[in-house]
């Protein structure tokens, strides 16, 4: 349970221990078999090694039955040792065998048993590691994307990043959806619970040291208050928006967006064209999907490209950004590339 001060903190306030049911910070899967077998080769080394120590010093140790200490003996005494079975029938004698028991043989002791309840242990400490991982992330993240929703258009919107290069690392994904969110952690991102209305789990996704963000929600009105919170929290990211109607496009810009997306009137195009010429959304489809055939990309004008045209270049060029503002190829502007300038192109998916 939090205290009354923890409860009175915002999220982005409270401890890193606190925070284990808001971030989720992906983890390697890693087989149950291969970590019991860990364990069970990790107990055999303790059990050898506490024998070991014992054969050692087996002239400080006295058999009931008489006679001296064999290896086995000696195995079997570390094995009824650290299990804590303890039937005496082999003792420490010496002072220094005594204190090496003391020393070496109940520390091993205590190691053995974490083995033996480690799937106990593991929950039990769960919380503790998640909060070391919370606090390493939130003090390295740095330059990487939030995406609000993890709907449709939020996953489509990942998959296209990922295709285009981005590693799942560099994208955190805010969402009240605990299934959503369940989905994204199992697909290596890292997740943050709560509306993405409130500052504070902007904060803790990192939002103020993003160099983008994507609103896939799936409310306009949701949409433009979350656009005006990010922007609040950073005036440098890239915001791009997805909304349904039109008509909220300048309230979203006004908000702050940097680029706005109607999805329901591209997709209404899309049908549209679809009904005469199908072929033409097929094309689509294909520029808008990086892993096969085509894709539009953006890359830096080179050293010989300075001074020529963007229509006689061998890649086919669709625009020109000079200065941040995307300029068509033909307008009379851009007819010579300079230095600086960003050519926006048609490029064949995996190169």
């Amino acid at each position: 349970m939090l205290s009354d001060r923890t409860r009175g903190l915002g999220l982005s306030g409270r401890p890193h221990f606190a925070l284990g049911g808001v971030v989720r910070i992906p983890e390697a899967q890693t087989s149950p078999w291969i970590s019991l077998t860990r364990r069970v080769l990790f107990a055999i080394a303790l059990l050898i090694l506490a024998a070991c120590v014992v054969y050692i010093g087996r002239s400080g140790y006295r058999d009931s039955t008489g006679g001296d200490l064999s290896f086995l003996d000696a195995l079997y005494y570390a094995t009824v040792s650290l299990s804590t079975t303890g039937y005496g029938d082999i003792h420490p004698v010496t002072t220094e065998a005594r204190l090496v028991n003391t020393l070496l043989i109940t520390p091993l002791r205590i190691l053995f048993l974490i083995v033996l309840v480690g799937t106990t242990l593991s929950v039990l400490t769960e919380r503790s590691r998640q909060a070391f991982k919370i606090q390493r992330w939130r003090h390295s993240v740095r330059d990487h994307t939030v995406v609000i929703g993890y709907g449709t258009k939020g996953k489509t919107a990942i998959d296209a990043m990922i295709g285009d290069g981005v590693q799942p690392a560099d994208i955190v994904v805010v969402d009240t959806d605990a299934i959503a969110l369940e989905a994204a952690t199992n697909a290596g991102l890292v997740t943050v619970q709560g509306s993405a209305t409130q500052s504070d789990v902007l904060r803790l996704a990192s939002v103020q040291n993003a160099s983008s963000i994507v609103v896939a929600t799936n409310r306009d009105d949701t949409a433009v208050l979350v656009t005006l919170t990010a922007r609040e929290l950073n005036q440098a990211a890239k915001i791009v928006v997805a909304i349904r109607e039109a008509e909220n496009t300048h309230l979203v810009r006004q908000s702050g967006a940097d680029s706005v997306v109607v999805s329901s009137e591209t997709a209404g195009r899309l049908l549209g064209i679809a009904t005469t010429t199908p072929t033409v959304v097929e094309m689509m489809e294909d520029l808008l999907t990086p892993e096969q055939g085509f894709a539009v990309a953006e890359r830096n004008v080179e050293q010989a490209e300075i001074g020529g045209s963007p229509r006689h270049l061998s890649d086919i060029v669709l625009g020109v950004v000079r200065g941040g503002v995307l300029v068509r190829v033909g307008d009379p502007s851009v007819d010579a590339i300079e230095a600086g300038d960003k050519l926006l192109y048609i490029r064949r998916s995996g190169k």
